[in-house]
């Protein structure tokens, strides 16, 4: 007697609030950030907007920076990092980070 199985279909689905968790995680690890800051032409209070396909996350972040640091250099390495993170704990594929910066600021970090 054979004891035939039927594999099972399974799926795996990460919600926007989830990735949106691990983006403010990832961007405290960066220095230079004051915080976030709502995106441009988003409704109120959004500062992560995630888009989530079959495939791929593009993820679009608003920040305000320290001044003092080189912006390019503090946006590549918010880049780096919240695409590193979001694809280690998520295992969903990151193909755009968008940096938005809406202001700096003079104050020192607490």
């Amino acid at each position: 007697m054979t004891k035939t199985t039927t594999p099972t279909q399974s799926s795996l689905h990460i919600s926007e609030a989830v990735v949106r968790s691990i983006v403010k995680e990832a961007i405290k690890e960066v220095d230079g950030v004051f915080g976030l800051a709502n995106l441009p032409n988003a409704p109120k209070s959004k500062s992560i907007a995630v888009s989530l396909s079959t495939d791929a996350v593009q993820i679009d972040i608003g920040i305000v920076l320290f001044t003092g640091g080189k912006l390019k250099d503090i946006c590549e390495q918010i880049q780096r990092t919240v695409k590193d993170s979001v694809q280690a704990m998520a295992g969903v594929t990151v193909s755009k980070v968008n940096v938005f910066v809406t202001g700096v600021c003079t104050e020192a970090k607490q």
